[in-house]
């Protein structure tokens, strides 16, 4: 009886081992899987359920049929022109074929690193194939925009003016295919290489591009320098706007200084007049004392200019002395 109770224990501990360990799996939804048995693939699993395997000698290697991101790093790519950009992609892949996922990848981990250099390669080659144009841009609809930048003065003729000088010719040229194609050329080129590690890339597109510090550069010079075009236009017509005012002020100014001229040589001439009737009335009634009047007066201004006088026996100091020559 002891012996029945032992046999009875031992097949229920290799029974409870079995079925911990045992033949039987499961595998979730969005799960895939194969059986591996002494390095070989002996069953392949894509659909959920309970699934049974040999105990001890099958390893089950459970993969995931979800769409995965893939995120590359940066790269500088020249254009076909040889302008450099930084171009930022993105990309989805999902594991399509198990079997030849794990024959030639295995790993998630490694799957990357084969991505990684499958799309830089293949992004590398259709960017520098390709002019600056077609990879920034994704249609001509830049060609129709009829935005015109405007100043207006609050005069027409002015603001005419304004505008003529201000005017800046943009030309585009046409692009062929566009950012939208050539990351269909990539996903293309990209497809072409992928299938042998089971993988299936959904798509390809730019997270982002930027231009490099040399062409960053060069954009900002010529917008500072349409900027400049458009201060120096408004410069130039203040400087016109100010001559023309300049000019209105002086011909008021010599307009105002001829009347003021003219009203005071008038009354500098009626002035002249009322004095030389005085003078002559004065004259006529002492021609001795207005003699001696006109000696003062021509004294008092030439006198101080006198730095030395040699000698005053002359006529003009006649009035310098008395009767007795003192």
């Amino acid at each position: 009886m002891k012996k029945l109770i032992i046999a009875l224990v031992a097949i229920a501990v290799l029974l409870v081992v079995f079925l911990v360990i045992g033949p039987f799996f499961v595998l979730y939804e969005g799960q895939q899987a194969v059986v591996v048995r002494l390095g070989q693939i002996v069953a392949t699993h894509t659909e959920a359920g309970l699934k049974f395997k040999s105990p001890f000698l099958d390893n089950v290697v459970v993969y995931t049929k979800k769409i995965l991101p893939w995120d590359g790093e940066p790269q500088r790519i020249p254009t076909k022109e040889n302008q450099f950009i930084f171009v930022d992609m993105t990309a989805r892949w999902r594991i399509a074929d198990p079997v030849k996922f794990y024959e030639s990848v295995s790993t998630l981990n490694d799957a990357y690193g084969r991505l990684d250099d499958v799309i830089d390669s293949a992004v590398r080659t259709i960017i520098s194939q390709n002019f600056l144009r077609e990879a920034v841009r994704n249609s001509n609809v830049i060609m129709e925009s009829t935005n015109v930048e405007t100043f207006e003065t609050g005069d027409a003729a002015d603001s005419d003016s304004l505008r003529q000088l201000t005017q800046t010719e943009s030309s585009f040229e046409l692009i062929s295919k566009g950012r939208e194609k050539l990351s269909n050329e990539m996903l293309v080129e990209v497809a072409r290489l992928v299938p042998e590690y089971g993988i299936e890339v959904i798509d390809v597109v730019p997270r982002q591009i930027k231009y490099s510090e040399e062409l960053t550069e060069s954009v900002y010079s010529r917008m500072i320098k349409e900027r400049n075009q458009i201060a120096q236009a408004f410069r130039s017509l203040g400087e016109g706007k100010k001559a023309g005012w300049l000019g209105k002020l002086e011909n008021e100014q010599r307009t105002i200084l001829s009347a003021a001229y003219e009203k005071a040589e008038t009354l500098k001439g009626a002035a002249d007049a009322q004095a030389s009737a005085i003078y002559a009335r004065s004259y006529g009634r002492d021609p001795g004392f207005y003699s001696f009047w006109r000696a003062l007066e021509s004294y008092k201004q030439t006198m101080p200019s006198f730095s030395k006088t040699m000698s005053t026996e002359l006529d003009y100091f006649q009035f310098l002395y008395g009767p007795s020559g003192r």
